[in-house]
């Protein structure tokens, strides 16, 4: 007998509907799989038959023929293992046919038939409502997650004996329900705080004015200057999530498997921290099965690059393109994926090898020549792209010893907030802007108009500083968020100058 079950598989971020066709049929006992599997559904084969006779249910000596289709995409993962274990209790007659077009399964089992959760529902549950699926039938720990998508049915199951009875008798189980109108903004982030911060106001600016516009941002400064310390006070400055972020965000984390343990949404914005000894797959994503890397796991947050000239260049350079376009196109032999990657850069690293270039207390002990070749990692291209070059100086001895004086993150979000509800209700005709740093020309043009004394300060700046016309954009967008900040709808002379400050190490040696 024939049955067909409905699955789904992962592309990129998106998903792929996958019919799971079995056919029990006369000949020598066994199990075939077909369409392109992996080894994980291979493995299926084996783990199915035990589950079903572990669970209770008969288990056909028969010629099993499953066909998963379309045949010309590559499945993998465990997660056909509860569709394949529903198609082959249907074609044995052990389970109602009528209901198996109408929803579609996913899950991984165990050996007893308990259901384990897997990686990317969200993604499969959204595309599930697009096909015209009327529900979704999943492990119970992934419910949640899939309940955030509107005008779906969800079943979360425990067992396999809960789906056979789900199909059996549908009247008896209710759909999980979830109101996915919850307000993220009222999820504080639970980091560390600006207060902390000893002294280091230019460094504090830097990171008000990089939260206020996404603006990238690099300190640069001797050991134990702060620059870790005011990096990972970022996030708690950011604007919170709206729930339409807050989507796009847990759908990334879902397919990389990262939602097994934090519920149904992401609310808190991403911040990620990769080693310098990162190759640049895992920066970018990769893999047979191309999966997100660090950038786009950090797409809506920070992406924090300690040390950044111990990074090798080539992993650096991977960079460029997802810091000017968004987005992270990864091509393989039968498909081409995109994964978005709109995050915040934060850079710190020390002034030279030693570490010590320009400090005021320790005489630095590097030749002009190792400087050189310590800034040479950083390429020009890659320097145009990062908004805010900061010099973080190490604090003196009357800093060190007094108390915190500065303002608490909670103090400076409020300034954040209004800068960016600025930028939000300007940029509400544009599809694709959200914040001052994704600006493009034509933008310049019409939100960004000098008037002659500020042309003037920028011409200068240019000449003396040596920049590029992405450079001299990059201040624009700068000073517009600075303008913001002020409450200003007009650039000024003084909103210029403030950004070219933050250009002055374009070519540090």
């Amino acid at each position: 007998m024939l049955a067909r079950v409905w699955s789904a598989s992962i592309v990129g971020i998106d998903a792929v509907k996958v019919g799971v066709e079995v056919d029990v049929s006369g000949g020598l006992p066994g199990i075939v799989v077909l369409g392109l599997p992996d080894s994980a559904i291979q493995e299926s084969r084996e783990r199915v038959k035990a589950t079903l006779k572990n669970a209770g249910f008969a288990f056909p000596m028969r010629k099993i023929v499953i066909n998963l289709t379309p045949a010309d995409l590559r499945k993998e993962g465990p997660c056909f293992d509860l569709p394949i274990s529903v198609g082959i209790l249907a074609a044995s007659e052990q389970v109602s046919a009528d209901l198996l077009g109408d929803y579609l399964f996913l899950g991984e089992m165990s050996l007893d038939g308990s259901l384990r959760p897997v990686a990317g529902v969200l993604p499969i549950a959204a595309a599930a409502q697009k096909m015209g699926i009327a529900g979704l039938v999943i492990p119970a720990d992934n419910a949640q997650e899939a309940a955030v998508v509107q005008g779906l049915v969800v079943y979360g199951c425990k067992h396999l004996s809960d789906v056979v009875n789900l199909l059996n008798n549908p009247g008896r189980y209710k759909p999980v329900q979830m109101d996915s109108t919850v307000d993220t903004a009222t999820v504080s982030y639970p980091g560390a705080d600006l207060h902390d911060v000893k002294g280091q106001a230019h460094a504090r600016r830097a990171l008000e004015i990089a939260a206020a516009g996404g603006h990238n941002l690099i300190f640069v400064g001797p050991p134990g200057s702060g620059k870790t310390m005011l990096a990972r006070r970022l996030p708690g400055i950011l604007p919170p999530l709206s729930f339409a972020e807050s989507l796009e965000v847990t759908r990334i984390h879902s397919v990389a498997g990262l939602l097994k343990n934090r519920g149904s949404l992401v609310r808190d914005r991403p911040f990620r921290s990769p080693h310098h000894s990162a190759s640049g797959p895992s920066l970018v994503g990769g893999g047979s099965f191309p999966r997100p890397g660090e950038i786009s796991l950090s797409h809506r947050g920070v992406l924090f690059l300690d040390e950044l000239t111990e990074f090798k260049r080539d992993v650096l350079e991977f960079l460029r393109q997802p810091l000017e376009d968004g987005y992270v196109t990864i091509s393989r032999t039968r498909l081409s994926v995109m994964f978005p990657a709109q995050f915040t850069l934060v850079a710190s690293t020390n002034p030279c090898p030693c570490g010590y270039y320009g400090d005021t207390i320790q005489q630095c002990t590097c030749s002009p020549r190792q400087r050189e070749q310590y800034w040479a990692k950083l390429s020009g291209p890659l320097m145009d792209r990062i908004d805010l070059q900061v010099a973080v100086n190490r604090l003196k001895p009357e800093e060190i010893t007094q108390q915190p004086t500065g303002e608490t993150s909670t103090s400076v979000l409020q300034r954040v907030q209004q800068a960016s509800d600025r930028a939000i209700t300007r940029f509400q005709e544009e599809a694709n802007l959200r914040c001052n740093a994704q600006m493009q020309s034509r933008h310049l043009q019409k939100w960004c108009k000098l008037d002659d004394a500020s042309r003037n300060l920028l011409e200068v700046a240019i000449r003396k500083l040596g920049l590029s016309a992405r450079a001299s954009d990059r201040i624009l967008k700068v000073a517009r968020t600075i303008a913001d900040l002020a409450g200003d709808d007009e650039l000024k002379t003084n909103h210029v100058a403030e950004a070219i400050q933050y250009r002055t190490i374009d070519r540090m040696q």
